[in-house]
């Protein structure tokens, strides 16, 4: 319970504790920031992490010039770090997958990953991109392509694509933008949005597949 109420501290006022990680780690903070990107998107048991607001929140504390810290360094490291987060994930379902589906466990059916393959074969490249802005669903996106047999090179052009447009905006909108009175004054409130605005997009999906379902139905 504690842990959970120090993540949620931590998420809601990510401002304060980077300027806290900068202050006492100096140029460490690069690798602090390397690993949590890299958690997020590579292991599957950390989907928890904040990887939209520890960007924006970055972006925010980097253009402060008490930083010492580069935006252009940032944006080259933690692209890496995304990139490859995606690329382990990616490898472990890979890996993992066709284990699971063997038959051994019951909840776990072969059409399950037959259905995952064929909407990867269709969907794969947009979802792995979109799945970047989305919170849980990015964690799990390249793990679920590994398990389909998503090509690898599709995936590690996707997984580049999405990295870098991912990464890159939230570091410069948090650049550019966290500086700003209204923004500075109420950054609890920006990181409530940028969360609400991430996790829209697939509350959406459900709610629309749940009225095509009611539809049939009365049909």
């Amino acid at each position: 319970m504690e842990l959970i109420k120090s993540l949620i501290d931590f998420i809601l006022h990510i401002d304060q504790h980077l300027v806290e990680i900068v202050s006492n780690y100096k140029t460490w903070t690069y690798l602090i920031l390397f690993l949590i990107i890299f958690a997020e998107t590579g292991l599957v048991v950390t989907p928890f992490l904040p990887g939209d607001s520890l960007l924006f929140a970055a972006g925010a504390i980097i253009a402060k010039p008490e930083s010492n810290l580069n935006i252009v360094l940032a944006c080259v490291l933690l692209v890496v770090a995304a990139i490859l987060g995606d690329l382990v994930n990616y490898h472990v379902g890979k890996y993992i997958g066709p284990k699971a589906f063997s038959g051994k466990y019951k909840l776990l059916k072969k059409e399950y990953l037959e259905r995952t393959q064929q909407f990867y074969y269709k969907h794969g490249g947009k979802t792995i991109i979109y799945a970047r802005f989305i919170p849980i669903i990015r964690t799990f996106a390249p793990f679920v392509a590994g398990i389909g047999t998503m090509s690898y090179l599709r995936f590690a052009t996707y997984n580049v694509v999405g990295g870098v447009t991912w990464v890159i905006s939230f570091l410069l909108l948090g650049y550019f933008f966290g500086s700003i009175p209204i923004i500075k004054d109420n950054f609890t409130y920006v990181i409530f949005g940028i969360i609400l605005v991430s996790i829209l997009p697939p509350i959406i999906e459900v709610l629309r597949n749940r009225k095509k379902k009611s539809v049939k139905t009365e049909v």
